[in-house]
């Protein structure tokens, strides 16, 4: 701990105010499905099968707050398994992962606990635990791509208080999937491809979405190989060299490329055998409140009928898009109704920041980005990329792929989602929302950075003293590099773009506690 609070002060803070957040939102949470009645809402809520212990009461006074709408399915899919048929929207890696800690790390509990209640608590312990590692991963992520620790910190404090804040603690993949996703990013940025595949791999089978991530390893793939024969052009480049590199990113794409997409195709498979082959049995006999309530509620059963489902006869049997489709009404433009506007307003700020920080990057880097970021840059004096010092910030040209993989996922999220889903998307999947909100804050708001320079090298911090608890700082006391402490503390000095950033990261911080906890209407 000392050398680490000796070479990396900020990333000690960062450690401390996300493991602060964390512990406020379980506090926070319970607290309002204390006070606040749950909303009588038409979500899936099957039947307990065992009857509660007054330790299973108190933990569902404590936790219940988190166990609602998803988090129901993702509970259930883990103590069940894929029973119903709409249980397949949900990839089985989280699910997988809170029933093996369940099962394993509390198995001492199961004298006080049933496996429901242990499988909440597993959800809730893990999610803490990756929302925190998150932040640390996050951290280092901007270290690397921005080149500038102080802007890494800060987008780092903003992930502690992301709007997405609720689906980070409760038994959601969202936390998993940050984890996973921002620790690929990483180790692809320090050149471990096969390190960054194998995460994003296990990150496509928490979440779908996470398929979209091979357009980093494409990227980077195709960039190196571009600037290398970029390198060589003014030399005599043998062709069977060119060749030989052409032939060896192809097959790195096709690696790449099955890498990814073959837990979700497994996945797929699964399901068809379940549904679309007669020769396949259930795993095992459903209990009877859960077949009583697929009767109720009309809920398909996996092998049971004989009667195989529509999508079986597509010509790509595809459950998952199906699924979307029937039971949640998820596709191209279908969500584009008058009814749905307080939705949109909803996904509203999310929308816009991510297509501000898109714009603001494209003006800041219109050569670079016309050109894909494949042609090597020349300083004045001519030489190539490699002489000329990198540029540091939200606008450098390492941000460019993130900035697409934000844009493509805005786009998508608009056009063939639930577009309130768009704040938990955006806000698990990319840290340009991070980045480019640190960057505004940077520039607007002198009250963020008293002494030093924002930019300043790992040699320089390394000088300075030690910082101080993060928890103090929040109070005044103490000495902290955090700055919001500062900031809301002097909150009617801040610009009037600091607290637009501000009030939109802690009101949806703070109402998603309140309405999700309680079975409203939220993201």
């Amino acid at each position: 701990m000392k050398l680490l609070k000796r070479r990396e002060p900020y990333l000690r803070e960062v450690l401390q105010f996300a493991v602060w957040c964390r512990a406020l939102t379980l506090l926070l949470q319970a607290l309002f499905n204390l006070l606040i009645p749950d909303h009588a809402a038409d979500a899936f809520s099957p039947p307990r099968l065992s009857e509660p212990s007054f330790c299973d009461w108190l933990l569902e006074w404590l936790l219940g707050g988190l166990s609602h709408w998803d988090a129901e399915h993702f509970l259930f899919v883990a103590e069940h398994g894929y029973v119903y048929e709409h249980n397949f929207a949900f990839f089985p890696v989280y699910p997988l992962s809170i029933r093996v800690v369940a099962e394993v790390s509390l198995w001492p509990l199961q004298g006080l606990l049933c496996l429901r209640s242990r499988l909440l608590l597993s959800a809730v312990l893990l999610n803490t635990l990756f929302s925190v590692l998150a932040a640390v991963v996050l951290y280092e992520l901007g270290c690397v791509v921005l080149q500038c620790r102080r802007t890494a910190f800060l987008s780092a404090i903003l992930f502690c208080l992301t709007p997405a804040n609720v689906f980070m603690t409760a038994a959601y993949s969202e936390s998993m999937f940050a984890l996973l996703a921002f620790s690929a990013m990483w180790q692809l940025e320090k050149g471990r491809s096969w390190t960054s595949g194998l995460l994003f791999s296990f990150a496509a089978g928490v979440r779908s979405n996470g398929v979209i991530n091979a357009g980093f390893l494409l990227y980077t793939q195709s960039r190196r190989l571009a600037l290398q024969l970029q390198a060589g052009a003014g030399s005599v480049m043998k062709q069977a060299w060119v060749w030989r590199q052409l032939l060896g990113l192809a097959a790195s794409v096709v690696l790449t490329c099955a890498g990814l997409f073959l837990p979700p195709a497994l996945f797929q498979l699964y399901a068809y055998l379940r549904f679309c082959d007669p020769d396949v049995s259930p795993e095992h006999a459903v209990p009877q409140p859960l077949l009583q309530l697929a009767v109720d509620k009309g809920y398909r059963l996996a092998s049971m009928t004989g009667v195989k489902p529509a999508w079986c006869s597509h010509r790509v049997p595809m459950i998952y898009s199906y699924i979307q489709d029937v039971y949640w009404n998820v596709g191209f433009l279908q969500y584009f109704q008058l009814k749905q506007i307080p939705n949109f307003l909803l996904a509203a700020p999310i929308t816009v920041l991510s297509a501000w920080a898109a714009c603001v990057y494209l003006t800041a880097n219109l050569q670079d980005c016309l050109t894909l970021g494949l042609v090597r840059r020349r300083n004045k004096s001519g030489e190539g990329e490699g002489s000329a010092k990198p540029g540091v910030g939200f606008c450098s040209s390492g941000v460019f792929v993130y900035v697409v993989h934000v844009t493509a996922l805005l786009v998508f999220g608009l056009l063939c989602m639930h577009v309130q889903v768009l704040t938990r998307l955006l806000g698990s999947s990319s840290p340009v929302l991070y980045w480019f909100s640190a960057h505004l804050l940077q520039d607007s708001d002198a009250l963020l950075w008293r002494e030093g320079d924002p930019t300043q090298t790992a040699a320089s911090l390394s000088e300075q003293p030690p910082v101080g608890s993060a928890l103090l700082g929040l109070f005044g006391t103490g000495v902290s590099e955090n700055p919001l402490p500062r900031l809301l503390l002097n909150y009617r000095r801040n610009t009037a773009l600091t607290k637009w950033v501000l009030g939109y990261f802690l009101s949806f911080w703070l109402l998603g506690l309140i309405l999700h906890c309680n079975f409203l209407p939220w993201t």
